[in-house]
């Protein structure tokens, strides 16, 4: 069964009740009498499975500990490329 929210505009107070979706809404605080609103909360959401930012893109330069991808193979050959240019002439 879900869980409403409700809150009493007389004393402000707030509390929960689970209700059936079919059950008609609260409007009497049986505390003071005063009217009652429903209080709307915001959905919780959980992104999980691969595809979202923080599983791919965020780990993608941290595998082999270096800011880029393959940084640490890619470092090397950029500096042989160097020396061989050097040995040639």
């Amino acid at each position: 069964m879900p869980t409403y929210g409700y809150e009493c505009t007389a004393c402000n107070e707030r509390f929960e009740v689970f209700q059936r979706i079919s059950d008609e809404p609260l409007t009497i605080h049986e505390g003071c009498g005063g009217e009652l609103r429903r209080v709307l909360y915001p959905v919780g959401i959980v992104f999980k499975g691969p595809g979202f930012h923080v599983n791919d893109y965020g780990s993608y330069g941290r595998k082999n500990g270096s800011g880029s991808p393959g940084g640490a193979e890619k470092s090397d050959t950029k500096k042989a490329a160097p020396e061989a240019a050097a040995a040639k002439e």
